[in-house]
């Protein structure tokens, strides 16, 4: 008989939808839908009560450093700015090793272009092997010297496509380590030059008509000190 129930079709039972009068309240809430809102409810109630019972059981004379290093700012603690946490003596240590760090990173792109470069054979240069071709007369030179040149000429060798891409490949990251050295260049010069001007000594910045060859970069002259 179970068999039979299952083989007679059911009519499908929907959700009862929101009544027209009431179509301004939005959809109605499901069972399920209770549930969850529900759920959420009760715990932001435990929450609350634990908070409640943390303050009814704090002790008055508790006390911890980040009460006095911190401040409320629209309900939210933050600890306050630090003013002068190192000394000059400090920030010139740390100052010295971000310079070496960054040093030391363009000497190394340096020696990866060089060795870059010298394994890319350059298309455009002449060939390094050259050989001296001696011709009877005029005619036969200009024959040697065509010879030569399809031999040379880059365009007529069929290269495979992988070698290519691989060399073009190459020369991208050649150009983009370029850029890369020229960037940790530029950043050594002004950081060397940030840490010579927080030393001792009285300087002052030059004119643009005191300069001999302006550039745009900032020019320093330091006041000669007599040594005791």
């Amino acid at each position: 008989m179970s068999s039979l129930r299952n083989a007679v079709p059911r009519p499908a039972h929907k959700e009862r939808s929101q009544p027209q009068a009431r179509k301004r309240f939005g959809l109605l809430e499901k069972h399920k839908d209770y549930v969850i809102r529900a759920k959420a409810y009760h715990q932001k109630e435990d929450i609350k009560k634990k908070l409640k019972q943390k303050a009814a059981f704090k002790n008055p004379d508790e006390f911890y450093f980040k009460m006095i290093n911190s401040k409320t700012v629209d309900g939210v603690h933050r600890p306050k700015e630090e003013i002068n946490k190192y000394s000059a003596e400090e920030l010139m240590i740390m100052k010295t090793q971000d310079i070496g760090y960054v040093f030391q990173k363009w000497q190394s792109e340096k020696n990866k272009i060089e060795k870059l470069t010298a394994s890319l054979q350059c298309t455009e240069e002449q060939p390094s092997r050259r050989h001296v071709y001696f011709a009877e007369d005029r005619e036969e030179a200009r024959e040697l010297e065509l010879q030569a040149k399809s031999k040379t000429d880059i365009s007529a060798v069929q290269i495979p496509k992988d070698i290519k891409k691989k060399m073009e490949r190459s020369y991208r990251d050649l150009e983009a380590r370029k850029s890369r050295a020229k960037d940790l260049e530029k950043l050594y010069m002004d950081m060397s030059m940030q840490k010579e001007l927080q030393k001792k000594g009285r300087k002052r910045k030059l004119r643009e008509d005191e300069i001999l060859n302006p550039n745009g970069k900032p020019v320093y002259k330091w006041k000669a000190d007599r040594k005791r």
